[in-house]
């Protein structure tokens, strides 16, 4: 992969999760999701109407929907009211960048994909780079965390979200199956919206977070990451996940003041030889080269 194609993901991944922090604490989570899920879908079904990209129907259809409740709904609802209760940008981006080692995980329960040392490895690490990111909250709170088992849920909704759209919706074109989803995540937004207190605490602030949110994350970042998988293959694409957390550390740090504690860093450390497992496992292996006679080079005339 180029590094400007790996710089650009990597970067706009990252500043997602300082992004949605700043509109969360500008105004409250379902609110803010309402705007993400609905500016976000329209300016891709925009797109796709204007590409003449064909729409999912029928079975399919039904497919994308179950797949962007939870890529879009459960994950999405679950880290914003985990940053409401106080979740720092980084600890999500960890727990969150564990999704290539539980999506290997679930892919050999329901795909039957082999899983092999290395992805065990890779899982054990990953659960030992989110008990680290959270220790410091596990330690200081009596009882359950809230916080981090709506992370848990929110990994878990995106791990599992990507196994059942691998396995239903393939051959769906990246900008209808986008705007699907995301329309398919305004409705329970909107529904715990209605539910919940809305509050908006600074205007200013929540309107350019939730511009950047829809413009940087939602559209850009997820359309060059669909693209870069079409064009370097998906471990290449997991192996970003190994160094996003650090990313979205240091852009926590600059833009909110959030330094990371020890153990998020340790957090930081693991979870990026996790991910940098789990891409091994599953690159495919490459092609012995075969051995090529020896020949005499011939000149070269250019007229």
């Amino acid at each position: 992969m180029p590094l400007s194609t790996a710089s650009a993901v990597t970067f706009l991944y990252a500043i997602g999760y300082p992004i949605g922090v700043l509109a969360v604490t500008a105004m409250t989570p379902m609110a803010t999701l309402v705007l993400r899920f609905g500016l976000a879908g329209s300016i891709l079904a925009v797109w796709t109407i204007a590409a003449k990209a064909p729409w999912p129907r029928g079975a399919r259809l039904v497919h994308v929907l179950v797949a962007g409740l939870l890529i879009q709904g459960v994950q999405f609802c679950s880290i914003y009211e985990a940053v409401e209760l106080g979740a720092p940008a980084v600890l999500c981006a960890v727990v969150i960048a564990m999704n290539p080692v539980t999506t290997a995980i679930l892919a050999t329960v329901f795909l039957r994909e082999p899983l092999g040392l290395q992805r065990l490895a890779a899982l054990a690490l990953g659960v030992a780079a989110v008990l680290a990111a959270c220790a410091r909250r596990l330690m200081t709170t009596h009882g359950v965390d809230p916080v981090f088992v709506l992370l848990i849920v929110g990994l878990l909704g995106l791990s599992a979200g990507g196994v059942y759209q691998q396995r239903f919706c393939a051959g769906v074109d990246f900008r209808a199956m986008s705007a699907v989803q995301n329309a398919v995540g305004l409705v329970p937004a909107a529904a715990l919206a209605a539910l919940t207190p809305f509050a908006v605490h600074d205007a200013t602030r929540a309107a350019v977070a939730v511009a950047a949110m829809v413009l940087l994350n939602a559209t850009l970042a997820v359309s060059l990451y669909v693209r870069a998988i079409s064009t370097h293959g998906a471990a290449a694409v997991a192996m970003l996940f190994a160094v996003i957390p650090a990313v979205a550390g240091l852009l926590s740090w600059v833009m909110l003041g959030q330094r990371p504690d020890v153990g998020v860093a340790v957090g930081l450390l693991v979870g990026g030889l996790a991910c940098w497992l789990n891409s091994r496992a599953s690159a495919p292996p490459r092609p012995a080269k075969a051995a090529e006679p020896q020949t005499i080079p011939e000149t070269c005339v250019v007229g």
